[in-house]
Protein backbone atom coordinates (compact mmCIF):
# COMPACT_ATOMS: atom_id res chain seq x y z
CA UNK A 1 0.00 0.00 0.00
CA UNK A 2 1.17 3.50 -0.78
CA UNK A 3 2.26 5.80 2.05
CA UNK A 4 2.53 9.56 1.60
CA UNK A 5 4.39 11.76 4.06
CA UNK A 6 3.85 15.53 4.24
CA UNK A 7 5.16 16.21 7.78
CA UNK A 8 8.37 17.51 6.26
CA UNK A 9 9.41 17.23 2.60
CA UNK A 10 6.97 15.21 0.48
CA UNK A 11 7.82 11.50 0.27
CA UNK A 12 6.02 8.53 -1.30
CA UNK A 13 6.68 5.00 -0.13
CA UNK A 14 5.32 1.48 -0.30
CA UNK A 15 6.84 0.03 2.87
CA UNK A 16 9.90 -1.20 0.98
CA UNK A 17 11.29 1.93 -0.61
CA UNK A 18 10.62 5.65 -0.51
CA UNK A 19 11.06 8.27 -3.21
CA UNK A 20 10.88 12.02 -3.37
CA UNK A 21 9.22 13.99 -6.17
CA UNK A 22 11.48 16.46 -7.94
CA UNK A 23 8.89 18.52 -9.87
CA UNK A 24 7.21 21.04 -7.59
CA UNK A 25 3.87 21.14 -9.41
CA UNK A 26 3.59 17.37 -9.12
CA UNK A 27 4.37 17.61 -5.40
CA UNK A 28 1.59 20.17 -5.01
CA UNK A 29 -0.93 18.10 -6.96
CA UNK A 30 -0.12 14.92 -5.07
CA UNK A 31 -0.41 16.76 -1.75
CA UNK A 32 -3.76 18.28 -2.70
CA UNK A 33 -5.10 14.84 -3.59
CA UNK A 34 -3.58 13.17 -0.51
CA UNK A 35 -5.25 15.73 1.76
CA UNK A 36 -8.60 14.60 0.34
CA UNK A 37 -8.23 10.82 -0.01
CA UNK A 38 -11.11 9.12 -1.77
CA UNK A 39 -12.64 12.49 -2.68
CA UNK A 40 -12.73 14.35 -5.96
CA UNK A 41 -10.54 17.45 -6.12
CA UNK A 42 -11.90 19.69 -8.86
CA UNK A 43 -9.81 20.73 -11.86
CA UNK A 44 -10.40 24.40 -11.04
CA UNK A 45 -9.21 23.94 -7.46
CA UNK A 46 -6.00 22.29 -8.64
CA UNK A 47 -5.42 24.94 -11.30
CA UNK A 48 -5.90 27.74 -8.75
CA UNK A 49 -3.42 26.14 -6.35
CA UNK A 50 -0.84 25.50 -9.07
CA UNK A 51 -1.01 28.73 -11.07
CA UNK A 52 -2.95 31.16 -8.89
CA UNK A 53 -3.93 34.42 -10.54
CA UNK A 54 -1.68 33.81 -13.55
CA UNK A 55 -3.06 30.64 -15.16
CA UNK A 56 -1.71 29.38 -18.48
CA UNK A 57 -3.80 29.60 -21.65
CA UNK A 58 -3.97 25.80 -21.75
CA UNK A 59 -4.11 25.01 -18.04
CA UNK A 60 -6.27 21.91 -18.52
CA UNK A 61 -3.66 20.40 -20.85
CA UNK A 62 -0.87 21.35 -18.46
CA UNK A 63 -2.82 19.74 -15.62
CA UNK A 64 -3.23 16.52 -17.58
CA UNK A 65 0.49 16.49 -18.40
CA UNK A 66 1.36 16.82 -14.72
CA UNK A 67 -1.02 14.00 -13.83
CA UNK A 68 0.71 11.75 -16.37
CA UNK A 69 4.06 12.57 -14.77
CA UNK A 70 2.62 11.95 -11.30
CA UNK A 71 1.33 8.53 -12.38
CA UNK A 72 4.78 7.75 -13.75
CA UNK A 73 6.30 8.58 -10.35
CA UNK A 74 3.84 6.23 -8.66
CA UNK A 75 4.61 3.56 -11.25
CA UNK A 76 8.24 3.63 -10.08
CA UNK A 77 6.94 2.14 -6.83
CA UNK A 78 4.89 -0.45 -8.68
CA UNK A 79 1.67 1.33 -7.73
CA UNK A 80 0.22 1.80 -11.24
CA UNK A 81 -2.52 -0.80 -10.94
CA UNK A 82 -4.78 -0.63 -13.98
CA UNK A 83 -4.82 2.10 -16.61
CA UNK A 84 -4.96 5.02 -14.19
CA UNK A 85 -3.46 3.51 -11.04
CA UNK A 86 -4.06 5.36 -7.79
CA UNK A 87 -4.94 8.63 -9.54
CA UNK A 88 -8.47 8.37 -10.90
CA UNK A 89 -10.09 10.81 -13.31
CA UNK A 90 -13.59 11.37 -11.94
CA UNK A 91 -16.25 13.81 -13.18
CA UNK A 92 -14.67 17.27 -13.12
CA UNK A 93 -11.46 16.42 -11.24
CA UNK A 94 -9.09 13.80 -9.93
CA UNK A 95 -9.21 11.47 -6.95
CA UNK A 96 -6.46 9.67 -5.06
CA UNK A 97 -7.66 6.14 -4.36
CA UNK A 98 -6.15 5.50 -0.93
CA UNK A 99 -7.34 5.37 2.70
CA UNK A 100 -6.81 8.26 5.13
CA UNK A 101 -4.27 6.27 7.14
CA UNK A 102 -1.93 6.23 4.16
CA UNK A 103 -1.12 9.89 4.93
CA UNK A 104 1.17 10.56 7.89
CA UNK A 105 -0.73 13.75 8.82
CA UNK A 106 -3.92 11.78 9.46
CA UNK A 107 -2.07 9.25 11.60
CA UNK A 108 -0.44 12.08 13.55
CA UNK A 109 -3.78 13.76 14.21
CA UNK A 110 -5.43 10.52 15.32
CA UNK A 111 -2.63 9.59 17.73
CA UNK A 112 -2.39 13.14 19.08
CA UNK A 113 -6.13 13.17 19.75
CA UNK A 114 -5.96 9.80 21.48
CA UNK A 115 -3.03 10.97 23.60
CA UNK A 116 -4.77 14.21 24.58
CA UNK A 117 -7.82 12.28 25.77
CA UNK A 118 -5.63 10.16 28.08
CA UNK A 119 -3.54 12.91 29.71
CA UNK A 120 -5.46 13.07 32.98
CA UNK A 121 -6.66 9.45 33.23
CA UNK A 122 -3.62 7.50 31.97
CA UNK A 123 -0.67 9.89 31.64
CA UNK A 124 1.92 7.20 30.90
CA UNK A 125 -0.18 5.85 28.03
CA UNK A 126 -0.72 9.42 26.83
CA UNK A 127 3.04 10.02 26.83
CA UNK A 128 3.58 7.00 24.58
CA UNK A 129 0.97 7.99 22.02
CA UNK A 130 1.92 11.65 21.92
CA UNK A 131 5.61 10.82 21.49
CA UNK A 132 4.73 8.43 18.69
CA UNK A 133 2.69 11.14 16.97
CA UNK A 134 5.42 13.76 17.27
CA UNK A 135 8.08 11.34 16.03
CA UNK A 136 6.40 11.38 12.60
CA UNK A 137 7.58 14.94 11.97
CA UNK A 138 10.68 15.36 9.80
CA UNK A 139 10.50 19.15 9.50
CA UNK A 140 7.85 21.84 8.91
CA UNK A 141 4.65 20.42 7.37
CA UNK A 142 4.40 20.60 3.57
CA UNK A 143 7.93 21.99 3.55
CA UNK A 144 8.36 21.85 -0.23
CA UNK A 145 4.76 22.43 -1.39
CA UNK A 146 3.25 25.21 0.73
CA UNK A 147 3.28 28.21 -1.64
CA UNK A 148 -0.38 27.97 -2.67
CA UNK A 149 -3.19 29.24 -0.40
CA UNK A 150 -4.73 25.84 0.40
CA UNK A 151 -1.46 24.06 1.12
CA UNK A 152 -0.22 27.03 3.14
CA UNK A 153 -3.38 27.01 5.26
CA UNK A 154 -3.03 23.27 5.90
CA UNK A 155 0.63 23.71 6.83
CA UNK A 156 -0.21 26.42 9.37
CA UNK A 157 -3.01 24.31 10.86
CA UNK A 158 -0.78 21.24 11.19
CA UNK A 159 1.99 23.32 12.77
CA UNK A 160 -0.50 24.61 15.34
CA UNK A 161 -1.64 21.06 16.09
CA UNK A 162 1.98 19.99 16.49
CA UNK A 163 2.50 22.67 19.15
CA UNK A 164 -0.69 21.57 20.89
CA UNK A 165 0.53 17.98 20.90
CA UNK A 166 3.79 19.10 22.53
CA UNK A 167 1.80 20.96 25.17
CA UNK A 168 -0.30 17.85 25.78
CA UNK A 169 2.83 15.68 26.05
CA UNK A 170 4.36 17.99 28.65
CA UNK A 171 1.07 18.05 30.55
CA UNK A 172 1.09 14.25 30.61
CA UNK A 173 4.66 14.29 31.88
CA UNK A 174 3.69 16.69 34.65
CA UNK A 175 0.79 14.39 35.53
CA UNK A 176 3.26 11.49 35.64
CA UNK A 177 5.55 13.29 38.11
CA UNK A 178 8.24 14.29 35.62
CA UNK A 179 8.44 17.98 36.52
CA UNK A 180 12.23 18.00 36.69
CA UNK A 181 12.50 16.33 33.28
CA UNK A 182 10.53 18.97 31.39
CA UNK A 183 12.03 22.20 32.75
CA UNK A 184 14.84 22.53 30.20
CA UNK A 185 12.54 21.71 27.27
CA UNK A 186 9.91 24.17 28.47
CA UNK A 187 12.47 26.96 28.73
CA UNK A 188 13.48 26.31 25.14
CA UNK A 189 9.87 26.15 23.93
CA UNK A 190 8.93 29.34 25.75
CA UNK A 191 11.89 31.15 24.19
CA UNK A 192 10.73 29.92 20.78
CA UNK A 193 7.00 30.56 21.30
CA UNK A 194 6.68 33.32 23.95
CA UNK A 195 3.07 33.98 22.92
CA UNK A 196 1.89 30.53 24.07
CA UNK A 197 0.76 31.03 27.65
CA UNK A 198 0.30 27.31 28.19
CA UNK A 199 4.07 26.83 28.00
CA UNK A 200 4.46 29.60 30.58
CA UNK A 201 1.89 27.93 32.80
CA UNK A 202 3.54 24.52 32.52
CA UNK A 203 7.00 25.92 33.21
CA UNK A 204 5.73 27.75 36.30
CA UNK A 205 4.19 24.53 37.62
CA UNK A 206 7.30 22.47 36.83
CA UNK A 207 9.61 24.96 38.55
CA UNK A 208 7.35 25.19 41.58
CA UNK A 209 7.25 21.42 41.95
CA UNK A 210 11.06 21.40 41.80
CA UNK A 211 11.19 23.79 44.76
CA UNK A 212 12.05 26.81 42.59
CA UNK A 213 9.21 29.13 43.56
CA UNK A 214 11.03 32.41 42.85
CA UNK A 215 11.87 31.26 39.31
CA UNK A 216 8.24 30.29 38.75
CA UNK A 217 7.13 33.76 39.83
CA UNK A 218 9.74 35.32 37.54
CA UNK A 219 8.33 33.42 34.55
CA UNK A 220 4.94 35.02 35.19
CA UNK A 221 6.43 38.52 35.25
CA UNK A 222 8.49 37.89 32.11
CA UNK A 223 5.43 36.58 30.28
CA UNK A 224 3.33 39.53 31.42
CA UNK A 225 5.99 41.96 30.21
CA UNK A 226 6.33 40.25 26.82
CA UNK A 227 2.56 40.17 26.26
CA UNK A 228 2.28 43.85 27.15
CA UNK A 229 5.23 45.07 25.06
CA UNK A 230 4.74 42.85 22.01
CA UNK A 231 0.97 42.35 21.81
CA UNK A 232 -0.55 44.95 24.09
CA UNK A 233 -2.26 42.18 26.07
CA UNK A 234 -2.53 41.11 29.69
CA UNK A 235 -1.97 37.54 30.95
CA UNK A 236 -5.05 35.32 30.86
CA UNK A 237 -7.09 34.84 34.01
CA UNK A 238 -5.88 31.24 34.10
CA UNK A 239 -2.21 32.28 34.20
CA UNK A 240 -2.92 35.00 36.77
CA UNK A 241 -4.77 32.50 38.98
CA UNK A 242 -1.79 30.13 38.79
CA UNK A 243 0.53 32.98 39.77
CA UNK A 244 -1.59 33.73 42.84
CA UNK A 245 -1.68 30.03 43.77
CA UNK A 246 2.13 29.85 43.61
CA UNK A 247 2.48 32.92 45.83
CA UNK A 248 0.12 31.30 48.34
CA UNK A 249 1.90 27.91 48.02
CA UNK A 250 -1.40 26.24 47.25
CA UNK A 251 -1.09 22.50 48.10
CA UNK A 252 -3.11 21.58 45.00
CA UNK A 253 -0.12 22.55 42.82
CA UNK A 254 1.95 19.61 44.07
Amino acid sequence: MVHISILGPLLIGDGQKTIGVRAKKIRVMLTMLALNPGQVVAFDELIDELWGEAPLKNTRNALQANVRRMRKSLAELGLADGEEGLIRTVDNGYMLDMPEDALDAYRFLRLAEQGASLVNREPHEAIGRLRESLAMWRGPALLDVSDGPRCRAVALRLDEQRKTAREDLIQAQLQAGEAGVVVAELKQLLAQYPERERFSEQLMIALYRCGRQSEAVDIFHRTRKWLDEELGLKPSQRLHTLYQAILMQDPSLL
